[in-house]
């Protein structure tokens, strides 16, 4: 245990109902939740079934019907203030994060501010709702629009951003007057409870905010999905499982989000200044570890500058401390689990295999979820880390010789999240923001998440977007008036 690891810590997380009462399952069972550092327990939760869906949908059905009748401006305050409680508790938000996920304290504390940023953005866009009124262009009547809230809306939310993924999602839904019901995933849910009990402080409606916790995620998830109450579903996670549930939300003619895998090229070209590469690289692969789905994935370096750039990101992943995500020196903290391990060592050892060349790291350094900083050079294009997300501190070098051989590789994907690029030429943007097959470049700039902004992918990497006014359109859906003309 840490010294962080303190009782008042855990008993600042909602032990809220599934339903009304205890904060139990039907069946009563329960599963812990672990410190990722050193595998000890850190809570014991409620293990929701399929049984338990039913009594949470209605639940949320109920709020919705009293959180959607809210007037907008108590609905912005209502955000407003759970941004300030979030504020005032980010310590204590990042701690819980690092023990519960690993991350290092440091990017812990950028994702409670970040996160909170959510919150007070759709603060600030729930009183600006609007609609249209017309004449109707033959008959003098009127033609009015609406935009109304959707309904109750089911959340799966990952392991990896435990609080970014929450408000992201909650506060524009909660800004359109929907309810939501959230299952995180069973490696992280403390996070997520601590949110429900700051929104439920701060004054949303005791049965618009529900979250399920359980180790059976596939089956409640479907249970969610299929019960009459729900209208829509928003996913962030893999696209295979985005698949499944994107085929059961058909059936069931929800409105849908989903924000699924990512396989993101780094561009640096010629002109670069490598210098503001390097800080950007630093950012886009080693954040939370490189366990992102906006991670640069794959770096795609001009052939003038590969050997400057090279050398200076293996002297990033070099200065990087690996530890428990609690310690303060630590920069580069455990990976979630054995299996994200094992997925390293996997598409690691299959570039070595076929012929890249390790310049720091590597499957030797590797101690148990500890896994370094590890650059790869010489990768061959048929290895299988430049189709598939490492998901981990592994940055593979490619190089590249011009502009469309370094638009044809970053292209060469079925992925299209995001997109990186590093160059001075004002014409070169233009082309790569136009060629670049992504939902989101990010031009000299490593990182590319921001409240304001539209955030979601192409291609295999899903539709609908999150951030920003795009975002609050998800959870509204248009209603028309007609109008006779008054005078007949």
């Amino acid at each position: 245990m840490t010294d962080y690891d303190a009782p008042e810590l855990r008993l600042r997380v909602p032990h809220r109902s599934l339903i009304d009462g205890e904060w139990t399952a039907l069946d009563g069972s329960t599963f812990a939740v672990t410190d990722k550092a050193d595998d000890s327990e850190l809570a014991h939760l409620p293990d929701a079934t399929p049984d338990d869906v039913d009594a949470v949908m209605e639940g949320a059905w109920e709020g919705f019907l009293a959180w959607s009748q809210t007037p907008p401006r108590e609905r912005a305050n209502v955000l407003r203030r759970a941004w300030e409680l979030i504020d005032e508790r980010a310590e204590e938000l990042a701690v819980l994060m690092s023990l519960e996920m690993g991350k290092a304290l440091p990017d812990s504390r950028g994702e409670v501010a970040y996160a909170n940023g959510f919150l007070l953005e759709y603060s600030e866009r729930a009183t600006r709702i609007e609609g249209r009124h017309a004449f109707h262009e033959t008959s003098g009547g009127r033609i009015l629009t609406q935009r109304d809230p959707v309904g109750p809306c089911v959340f799966v939310t990952p392991w990896n951003f435990p609080l970014a993924m929450g408000t992201r999602k909650i506060a524009p839904a909660l800004a359109a007057g929907c309810s939501v019901v959230v299952k995180p995933p069973q490696q992280t849910p403390l996070t997520m409870l601590a949110l429900a009990g700051i929104l439920l402080e701060a004054g949303v409606h005791p049965k618009a905010v529900s979250v399920v916790t359980t180790t059976d995620s596939r089956h409640v998830t479907t249970a969610m999905i299929e019960h009459p109450r729900t209208a829509k579903l928003s996913f962030t996670g893999s696209t295979p499982v985005g698949r499944n549930l994107a085929e059961q939300g058909g059936k069931a003619l929800l409105r849908m989000s989903m924000e699924l895998g990512g396989n993101a090229p780094f561009l640096v070209f010629d002109d670069a200044d490598v210098d503001a590469a390097l800080e950007g690289a630093k950012v886009a692969k080693f954040r939370n570890g490189g366990q992102a789905c906006t991670s640069a994935n794959r770096f795609l370096v001009h052939e003038d500058v590969a050997e400057e750039f090279t050398a200076g990101l293996a002297k990033i992943a070099d200065d990087l401390v690996l530890g428990p995500g609690t310690d303060e020196k630590t920069t580069l903290g455990p990976m979630i689990d054995d299996n994200a391990v094992d997925k390293v060592r996997e598409l690691v050892g299959d570039a070595v295999e076929r012929g890249a060349n390790v310049v720091i790291g590597g499957l030797d350094e590797i101690d148990g979820r500890y896994v370094p900083g590890t650059i790869l050079t010489s990768v061959p294009d048929d290895a299988r880390i430049l189709y598939e997300e490492v998901f981990g501190p592994v940055a593979p070098i490619v190089t590249f010789r011009d502009e469309d051989d370094a638009i044809r590789k970053a292209n060469d994907t079925e992925y299209g999240l995001v997109a990186y690029a590093y160059t001075r030429d004002a014409a070169r943007l233009l082309r790569l923001s136009r060629k670049l097959e992504a939902g989101m470049l990010g031009i000299n700039t490593g990182l590319v998440s921001n409240p304001a902004a539209p955030f979601g992918g192409i291609k295999d990497s899903g539709f609908g977007r999150e951030g920003g006014p795009e975002g609050l359109e998800e959870y509204l859906q248009q209603r028309y008036v007609a109008i006779p003309d008054p005078r007949d």
